[in-house]
């Protein structure tokens, strides 16, 4: 124990260690020292009084709690520890996780949200954990600025089209629009609605006007490079949707034609470091609070879709940007609500879409439902249905009749098949299940896994032992073709048997699987340690690819789960044009591994990720000390050579089953 309350949960190189909530209690950890300049420079009690009001009352601050319908103040802020604590629904801690919980951040949101508040430089976010390398942000492509410059120049950006908007010449066509379709004045305000002028060099000569950034542009995807030389504006003639993060900070833009002889109708930002399609939903920042309230989100395709229902008072409604529900769409989604209703078209896309969606259903705790307008109205879209007498309630029904996500594929299924015969029907249920267990049907948690097999056997109307058994024989399959002999690097033989079996993944590939089941592990890394998955040191092309995946995502500010990962495989697939399915399959089932080995306990993958560390760590030095080649080691070496000593001796004093300094336990 670590004074008296703190658990040692690992023993790491050169002496560091952490307690139980990853904070470093010796050596350097950059995320520590982060979190702590950070937390000096943000008082709980100015941090809190901007979210809500604060009145003094003795020593410390009251207010009504966000946390519950509180009536009554019942939130206490208590300067002297810096820490906040509702005495009714018991919510309570430090600043980091006020705004966590009020926003729905995870951590390192939350860190760069309130680094940004206090004008703090975090050290940069990289691949590779390198702490001298500091920056607001991640650099974006070859233009050399980042998330602070980027951010600022879609600030600039929003400013010009607003302006244009109310333009008397050049907002006329734009004003003209929005008035036909309906868009009442405050929701021009309240999602910030603007225009671009019909010129390729508008926002280019306001900002050389201006002095404004020109490459901070480039890199928001404002302002493009000709190919013959010079620049000019990306969105031209089209009205103009900001796209916000969570906290209502502009990260993006998306501009619909007002031509109808431009092409594409719609255009949106290119990818930059902070933002992401995959990760990103329009009208978040004014939906949250509404989703939390109904514990249900539903999601739209289009940004008048979205206004328009918010227009209409049904505020807990976020766009996709033009893509299917991703996963991570589900992990800031799971974060406010446990249910989310996809209202797609009833077109082959939208079909397309919500099969997808079985993807994020298997790997997020989060319930899928799909609606449907066909079967209550005519219109094509939720824009063109609210605009209609009768039109809110109308979509309300849609909303309440919607259908399990399960269930709707068996409906499918079924209409499909009305026709067939047994034959052909057994087949195709077969297919199904088959699927559903190679997406991880049988890698769920314990309680989660029972109440889906139960629903798979409802919907598919055979017995629950049928679906087990598909899920049995869906394991029997994988496993074999999980890694090959040649892919298996040598470790040392005092390992867990997770590591020495061939059919398993070696030591450094099980790492992966680790970051790749819980994102939190990577934070909580030291750089040594991160280097440890650097893509060069994987045997087997595959899982190089996915490493890079992983190291990618990270550098992008995504973390390294496995939805981040497969959507970072799948940017690059469509970049390369090259099929990573392969490798998509092995991050899933490097994940599912540990999943499988661990019995989805969260401690007991922190034991294997703790001593994988070890194992690699070794393996390393082994092959450290074998290259020198002059008798004498390197400093490198000599430092690996006494970790193992340290390792032994730990061994020796704790046994290999019982408590483990690697582990903690």
């Amino acid at each position: 124990m670590f004074r008296g309350h703190e658990t040692w949960t690992r023993c790491l190189l050169l002496g560091q260690i952490r307690n139980e909530d990853g904070e470093q209690v010796s050596g350097f950890a950059p995320e520590h020292d982060d979190r702590q300049r950070v937390r000096d420079a943000s008082d709980i009690v100015a941090v809190v009084g901007e979210h809500l009001a604060l009145k003094p009352k003795g020593r410390e601050y009251v207010g009504l709690c966000p946390f519950h319908d509180d009536r009554n103040p019942s939130m206490c802020v208590i300067p002297a520890k810096q820490i906040f604590h509702c005495f009714v629904c018991g919510t309570g801690g430090d600043v980091f996780t006020f705004i966590q919980k009020y926003h729905s951040m995870g951590f390192r949101e939350s860190l760069e949200y309130l680094a940004e508040r206090g004008n703090i430089e975090l050290t940069k976010f990289n691949p590779n954990g390198d702490p001298n390398n500091s920056g607001a942000g991640v650099p974006f492509e070859h233009t050399g600025v980042g998330k602070k410059e980027i951010m600022a120049a879609n600030q600039a950006g929003q400013s010009f089209f607003q302006t244009i908007l109310t333009h008397p010449e050049h907002g006329t066509l734009a004003r003209s629009i929005i008035e036909k379709r309906g868009i009442s004045h405050d929701m021009v305000e309240r999602f910030a609605i603007g225009a671009s002028p019909d010129r390729w060099d508008g926002l280019l000569k306001t900002a050389q006007a201006k002095g404004l950034n020109l490459d901070a542009l480039i890199g928001a995807g404002l302002i493009k490079a000709k190919d013959s030389g010079g620049h000019y504006d990306a969105l031209r003639n089209r009205l103009i949707f900001p796209i916000c993060d969570q906290i209502g900070r502009v990260i993006a833009f998306g501009g619909r034609i007002m031509d109808e002889d431009d092409a594409p109708k719609y255009l949106n930002s290119p990818e930059t470091p902070v933002f992401r399609k995959s990760t990103t939903l329009y009208g978040i920042n004014h939906a949250q609070r509404a989703i939390k309230k109904e514990r249900t989100a539903v999601i739209v395709e289009g940004y008048t879709d979205v206004i328009a229902c918010h227009q209409a008072g049904v505020e807990h409604v976020v766009g996709t940007l033009g893509t299917a529900l991703t996963k991570g769409h589900a992990t800031v989604l799971r974060r406010l609500c446990d249910t989310v209703v996809l209202l797609f078209d009833g077109d082959e896309a939208g079909i397309k879409a919500a099969d997808r969606a079985i993807e994020v259903l298997l790997s997020e705790t989060i319930d899928i439902r799909i609606a449907s307008l066909a079967g209550l109205t005519d219109a094509k879209d939720p824009d063109e249905l609210l605009k209609r007498d009768g039109g809110a309630a109308i979509f309300t029904q849609v909303i309440a009749e919607s259908v399990d996500l399960i269930k709707w594929r068996f409906d499918r299924l079924r209409e499909e098949l009305k026709e067939a015969g047994p034959a052909r029907i057994t087949q195709r249920i077969e297919e199904e299940l088959a699927k559903l267990s190679e997406l991880g049907l049988g890698e769920l948690t314990p309680v989660r896994r029972s109440l889906m097999i139960r629903q798979v056997a409802r919907a598919a109307q055979i017995e629950e032992g049928v679906v087990i058994a598909a899920i049995r024989t869906g394991r029997s399959r994988q496993r074999p073709s999980f890694t090959h002999q040649a892919d298996i690097e040598q470790v040392d033989g005092e390992q867990e048997s997770y590591v020495e079996h061939n059919w398993s993944p070696n030591a450094r590939e099980t790492l992966l699987g680790c970051l790749l089941y819980d994102a939190n592990l990577w934070l909580l890394m030291s750089s040594d340690e991160r280097e440890l998955t650097s893509t060069t040191l994987y045997g087997s092309p595959l899982s190089r690819i996915v490493a890079d995946a992983l190291h990618s995502s990270a550098e992008n500010g995504t973390g390294t789960g496995l939805h981040a990962v497969l959507d970072e495989l799948a940017a690059l697939g469509d970049e390369t044009g090259k099929n990573l399915v392969e490798a998509e399959q092995r991050a899933t089932m490097l994940r599912q591994f540990v999943a499988r080995d661990s019995e989805a306990i969260a401690s007991r993958v922190t034991r294997v990720f703790n001593e994988c560390i070890g194992a690699v760590t070794m393996m390393d030095a082994r092959n450290v000390m074998h290259r020198d080649t002059n008798g004498e080691l390197t400093d490198e070496a000599a430092k690996l050579k006494a970790f193992i000593e340290s390792q032994r001796m730990n061994r020796k004093k704790f046994g290999r089953s019982g408590k483990n300094m690697l582990s903690g336990e």
